[in-house]
This record gives structure tokens, sequence and C-alpha cells, in this order.
């Protein structure tokens, strides 16, 4: 009789334990999936800009006429101007175009066959561009690079004998990084190759078939506002 009482208080005993660890687990919260994460809105890049820009250039410059060539010799000078654009961004990629237009004082003179009275100049007084750009941006600083179309004139000054001036559309490629500033500000430096290629420097200063070409590196900065 004792053996069966026993057996049954073990029994007993072992059906609440069970019931209890059975209650605690019914009574604990199921674990929730974390929230996904979001990560916060960066500096967004779309829109229209304008604003101004100035540097300067250095390249080089070079004569070429029937009885020979004046070899390449050093332009250098400042530029100064205005610049609009319009930057479309998906996800951390942004792509633009943007033009400008600069008044510019990139000259130099040299000497040689090629310079009918044997010295002879080359002016750059304005310089514009349309180029496409693409970006990527780290929140507000966004590296780029760009490249395009570049129009300006190849003014061709013969020493003593007067100047002649020839529009040239020629090519330009560079890179640069913008900066997000305060408000709708940005700021920016960047780097152009511009090549303008051959002007022809007139029967009425030089002799026939004198041709002038022009290619420059250009360094500037720019401030520009968004709208």
């Amino acid at each position: 009789m004792k053996r069966f009482v026993l057996a049954g208080v073990v029994a007993l005993a072992g059906l609440s334990v069970f019931g209890a660890a059975n209650a605690a687990d019914l009574g604990r919260p199921m674990p929730a999936k974390a929230p996904i994460y979001a990560p916060p809105v960066g500096y967004n890049w779309t829109g229209f800009y304008a604003g101004i820009n100035g540097g300067g250039g250095w390249g080089g410059s070079q004569w070429s006429s029937p009885v020979g060539t004046s070899g390449t010799y050093d332009i250098s000078g400042g530029l100064v101007g205005g610049t609009a654009g319009y930057n479309w961004q998906y996800n951390n990629i942004v792509f633009g175009l943007e033009g400008d237009l600069d008044w510019s004082n990139i000259r130099g003179s040299g000497g040689g066959p090629g310079c009918p009275v044997g010295s002879c100049q080359t002016r750059n007084d304005w310089l514009g561009t349309v180029r496409g750009r693409v970006g990527y941006a780290f929140d507000r600083f966004m590296p780029y690079v760009t490249g395009g179309l570049a129009v300006g004139d190849i003014k061709a000054e013969p020493a003593g004998a007067g100047s002649t001036s020839q529009t040239n559309a020629g090519w330009t490629v560079g890179g640069g990084l913008e900066v997000a500033l305060m408000g709708p500000l940005t700021g920016k430096i960047e780097y152009l190759y511009t090549d303008l290629g051959k002007g022809n420097c007139g029967a009425a200063v030089c002799p026939a078939g004198t041709d002038v070409n022009f290619h420059t590196n250009i360094v500037r900065a720019g401030l520009n506002y968004r709208f």
C-alpha cells in the first residue's frame, strides 16, 4: 500500500513540474522580428541650379604655315563667368547637364617659322562649355566626371600686323568635387582639359594657309544656388 501511495505522490509531483513549465512557456511572449532598417534620407541633388565660377588656365598654342611651324609655346591666364545646370539623382548616382560661359584672358606669344613676322600671339577672350556630368553622392559630397562640347574664340595677333579672330568648336573633359554647404548653396572645384582645335589666321594679316591651335588646362572653383 505504501508503495502505491509513494508512486502516486511521485507521479503527481512530475505532472505538477511539467504543468508549471508549460505554463511558463505559455506566458512568455513570442519573439518578434527586428524592424527592417531604413537608412536616413541623405542630401537630394535633384533640381536646377545656377551660379558663378572663376579660376585659371594654362596650356599651349602653335602656329603653322606653309613655311614651317612656330613650335608650341605657353599660354596662360584667368577666367570668370556663370554656370547653370540640372541634376537627376537615382539612389547614389547623380546624372547632370551643365553649361557655362566665361570671360577669358588666356594668352601667350612665341616665335618661329610659322609666325609671319617672327613673333606671334594667341589669345582667348571667351570660352563656353556644354557638358554631361555623372557623380556619386556621399550624402553632401559628390565627386564627378564630366565632358562634352567646348566653344570659344582663337584670336591670332602677328606682331605689328593687326589681328584676326575665329570662333571654334572643340571638346572638353575633366572631373571635380561638389559639396553641399548651407541651405541651397553648393561649392565645387573642378579640372577641365579643353581643346578648341585649329583656327585660321586669315589672309588679311597672315600668309594663306596659316593655322593657330589652342588647348588649355583649366582649374576653377564655383558657387551654385539650387532652386
